[in-house]
């Protein structure tokens, strides 16, 4: 079977899923707000939204102008940044307030930084604003917590939390904005693709007939993660590199490929009951984190049809970034590079270029717009809008693939759900005087999972 190749030059860094400056403002005019008139259901006389970011990295910034940008919105302004860094504060200050102007409501003292500034951001804000909860997953579900208690609406980016016990809590907190009728996105932005929900349509219209195989593929350069020197606080070192650490981001896999996991499970409209898997290390590497450098997993659904999900990240190699789908009838690719919505079905079962059958029409704006564009139309108009379990519990699936390489052990969904496992139990009490959740060698090197020996569930 030969597969339309999709090289990617983007290291994984570089792909970072909100290149705010490369889309911020680029809003095309058959977005789903185009013409809507917007009516005055804020909570404040001024009909205004206040945003305040949590974490201002790309994806953070990216997320605000994706606020900004849409089109009939009503007024929509960032009034709060916070991060641990002042120096992340800083810049993104900076770029955002060149990008977007008057949008930009941030004065010093609505900058804020330290471990615990996500409370003082959040207390900016009233009934009718938004928290953007944009860190890595480490913090996502204390600060989740706060927002829902302050009866804020939530933005919150993936991967939502690096471990079983953390994501049982987002899904029991999500419960609880649902009581209080909060709106809640979860950046898997792919839902939000009109290519993708035409395709989607034809599945279960039974046009490929029954689905039997999944396949998802992100295979990109890779480098090594540098050893820390002895004068850095061991703690700061991991919060500022978190995709190297498993408790701080969920580590590269997941990053990376929970999207396509995500996707595989809409695609079945199911949970996987099992997943099995292995992966490895480059010999001989010089990378001190805690990744990987390649997975393969099998997950298994309760009819028996599977989804393999690859990913490697080593340089000098082939390069795919890709979703395929299977069905009796044809085969489909979903999804393409650095998630563009290359969406067709094949004549059959030759992924071939010249056996494409029908393709999705051309997006009216990207995937990140667009949730962003049904988050606002949501608040402005009173809509249902809770996308915390169905992402949880995708995250949940992704924890399991990465659990199964991890251990080298088959893990089902049961033990999913039983499960309560934290990497760390104190992280609603982190500061930077409190000890690493873990600890390099004498060689610099952080623990990597060893099958057979390591467990995560």
């Amino acid at each position: 079977m030969k597969r339309q190749s999709q090289s990617s030059e983007r290291t994984p860094i570089q792909s970072s899923r909100r290149e705010f400056l490369e889309f911020s403002g680029k809003v095309a005019a058959g977005s789903t707000l185009a013409g809507v008139a917007i009516p005055r259901v804020h909570a404040a006389e001024d009909n205004l939204i206040r945003l305040a970011i949590l974490g201002c990295g790309p994806r953070g910034s990216g997320a605000v102008g994706n606020a900004l940008s849409v089109p009939n919105g009503g007024p929509i302004k960032l009034y709060a940044m916070a991060d641990a860094f002042e120096d992340r504060v800083k810049a993104a200050h900076k770029a955002l307030s060149k990008e977007f102007g008057d949008g930009i409501d941030v004065p010093p003292d609505r900058q804020f930084v330290g471990l615990d500034a996500y409370k003082k951001a959040i207390d900016c804000l009233r009934p009718g604003d938004v928290a953007l909860l944009t860190t890595r997953a480490y913090p996502r579900a204390t600060h989740f917590d706060y927002a829902v208690t302050k009866g804020v609406n939530v933005f919150m980016e993936k991967s939502f939390a690096p471990d079983p016990g953390g994501l049982h809590r987002m899904i029991r907190t999500g419960e609880a904005a649902q009581k209080k009728n909060l709106k809640v996105a979860c950046g898997l932005m792919c839902r939000h693709s009109v290519a993708r929900q035409a395709l989607i349509a034809k599945i279960r219209n039974g046009e490929m007939g029954d689905i039997q195989l999944m396949r998802a593929y992100r295979l990109d350069r890779g480098g090594p993660f540098p050893a820390r020197k002895p004068d850095q606080n061991e703690l700061e070192w991991q919060i500022r590199r978190p995709v190297a650490f498993l408790w701080a981001s969920s580590g590269l896999f997941i990053e990376l490929l929970i999207h396509q996991v995500d996707e595989c499970c809409w695609i079945k409209d199911a949970w996987p009951v099992s997943a099995q898997g292995t992966g490895g290390r480059s010999p001989h590497s010089p990378d001190c984190s805690q990744n990987l450098h390649a997975y393969s997993i099998e997950y298994t659904f309760a009819d028996g049809s599977t989804a393999l999900v690859s990913n490697r990240n080593i340089s000098k190699c082939y390069n795919h970034f890709a979703t395929y789908v299977h069905g009796t009838q044809c085969a489909a690719q979903f999804s393409g590079n650095i998630h563009a919505a290359t969406v067709h079905t094949y004549k059959g079962h030759q992924v071939n270029d010249d056996q494409i059958a029908w393709k999705a029409d051309e997006e009216p704006c990207t995937p990140w717009q667009a949730e962003w564009n049904v988050l606002i139309d949501a608040i402005r108009n009173d809509k249902p809008h809770n996308e915390t379990e169905r992402a949880m519990l995708s995250n949940l699936v992704s924890v399991m693939g990465r659990a199964a390489v991890h251990s080298g052990k088959l893990i089902t969904w049961d033990e999913m759900m039983d499960s309560r496992f934290l990497f760390c139990d104190y992280v609603d009490r982190l500061s930077f005087d409190s000890p690493a959740p873990v600890h390099d060698d004498a060689d610099g090197r952080y623990p990597a999972p060893q099958p057979g020996a390591w467990t995560e569930i």
